[in-house]
């Protein structure tokens, strides 16, 4: 681990300097944490085991090798920008969902765009029906992971017929200094009947929740990182059981509390994905107290936000500012997602005095 260490401090990170009180310059290093639903990246291979079918050359949508390409040409584009406006970029820590397997994350990390910043990926099958799953994306400069698990979710339908979806990801490492867990997810869909779909997201929560409790128990005081398209938004109730309540826990009696930076953008109608002429903020970064804790001398929140670049948007017509789909109705459209990515800057004082 000492060899780790070492080798992060040598490398050169992005600093931030600002003024506090008019008296002094402080500077920070500036990490970017981020989510992506990058909808549907699939290769092009039939995989028996999955329903994929509609995702080959002769299925419904004749998904070749050239719409695969220009969409990990698309994605990647977008990923290398980022965290631009502050030299951030691409995101330290990036989770991901909608991939179908290890094969085409190894292609998007390994595009022009991506390739010069050495991106490690960390991937496990889940038993999604459609094949699709969850995943970690990391700068191997900046991050330093010593653990990985992917957990399953159990859920039954109302005759007691197995649910398959998505497992949620764990992974523990070192950013910078601190010791850091990250939780990617990608909870159960809205599709079907509202009341059953919404008992799914609860329990995915209680799943989550739990694994946070666990972790404070092990760890007090882990900086945890929670992220992932929950398809429901910051206000609702399966992202309250997450974030819980002061003096309140699912299962071991700490506070656990999560602060959920997302919410005053969705009370704002800042959202990730648009349904219906609504916006929704479905795709969420959460983060443990010790992210918000004032003096601490290692990475703290400092702001979050929805990335909603030029080229990632519909430029005209009845979904004119909607996020630019690869597909829409059927209709190939060669873009990028439908959903934005969320992202988040964490800050660490370097203790210099200008």
């Amino acid at each position: 681990m000492k060899r780790y260490l070492m080798g992060l401090l040598l490398c050169a990170c992005p600093v931030l300097s600002g003024q506090e009180g008019g008296q002094k310059t402080t500077s920070y290093e500036i990490r970017t944490i981020a989510f992506y639903n990058l909808e549907n990246l699939f290769d092009t291979a039939n995989d028996s085991l999955a329903r994929d079918d509609d995702h080959t050359p002769d299925g419904k949508d004749r998904w070749t090798e050239a719409r695969l390409q220009r969409k990990l040409q698309n994605l990647s584009a977008t990923l290398a920008s980022l965290g631009a406006e502050y030299g951030a970029n691409p995101p330290d820590l990036l989770g991901v969902c909608e991939v179908e397997n290890r094969g085409v994350l190894d292609r998007l990390v390994r595009q022009p765009a991506l390739l010069p910043y050495d991106l490690g990926v960390i991937h496990f099958d889940s038993p999604d029906p459609r094949g699709i799953d969850v995943a970690l994306v990391y700068r191997k400069d900046r991050f330093f992971p010593e653990e990985s698990r992917s957990f399953r979710l159990l859920l039954f339908d109302g005759s007691g017929w197995r649910k398959y979806t998505r497992d949620q990801l764990v992974v523990g490492g070192f950013l910078g200094p601190d010791r850091v867990f990250v939780m990617v997810n990608h909870w159960p869909s809205r599709g079907g009947v509202p009341a059953l779909t919404g008992e799914f997201r609860k329990a995915a929560a209680l799943r989550q929740r739990f694994l946070v409790d666990s972790l404070l128990t092990r760890h007090p005081g882990s900086r945890i990182i929670c992220m992932g398209d929950f398809n429901d938004n910051p206000v609702d109730p399966s992202m309250k059981i997450l974030a819980g309540k002061k003096g309140q826990a699912v299962e071991t009696g700490l506070s656990g509390l999560l602060f959920n930076p997302m919410e005053k953008m969705y009370r704002r109608g800042i959202g990730s994905l648009a349904y219906r002429d609504r916006w929704n903020l479905f795709d969420q970064i959460l983060f443990s107290e010790a992210w918000t804790v004032a003096g601490n001398p290692g990475f703290r929140f400092w702001k979050a936000g929805v990335f909603q670049g030029g080229p990632l948007k519909t430029r005209r017509g009845r979904y004119k500012g909607y996020p630019l789909r690869t597909y829409a109705g059927g209709v190939y459209l060669g873009g990028y997602s439908d959903h934005f990515p969320v992202y988040a800057y964490v800050i660490r004082p370097l203790g210099g005095v200008n």
